[in-house]
Parts: structure tokens; sequence; C-alpha cells
């Protein structure tokens, strides 16, 4: 394994608003994410597709530096 492996980029994204009444692509986006109760935190790698997950949901959630 590369050491750039081990030096990827992370991002920590925080649900900020609750999943209820929302629609079901949103609240399985949350759960992909890993986002499963207001207050929690997360952390992912920063590509592509977390970046798109978070679009989706950008009003439920905050990504904190």
């Amino acid at each position: 394994m590369d050491k750039e492996d081990n030096n990827m980029a992370t991002i920590k994204i925080k649900q900020i608003k609750s999943r209820a009444n929302r629609p079901i692509d949103q609240k399985r986006t949350l759960d992909s994410l890993g986002l499963t109760k207001l207050g929690r935190v997360v952390e992912h790698e920063d590509t592509p597709s977390v970046r798109g997950m978070i679009n989706k949901v950008s009003h439920l959630v905050e990504v904190i530096d």
C-alpha cells in the first residue's frame, strides 16, 4: 500500500436537521452517510461520491472543518 492511501483527505459531516417528513431518497442518503440521529458527526473520505451525497442533503447537514 502506498503512503498516499493513508493520507487521504477526510471530511466531517454533522446532521443539523431532522430526517422526519423527508423523502425516502433523502433518508437513504443520510443512512448511507451513517447519519441516523440528529447531532451525529461522521467522518468520510473526501471523494466525489461523498460530496454528491452531501449536496443532495445539504439542507440537513453541515460540513465541519
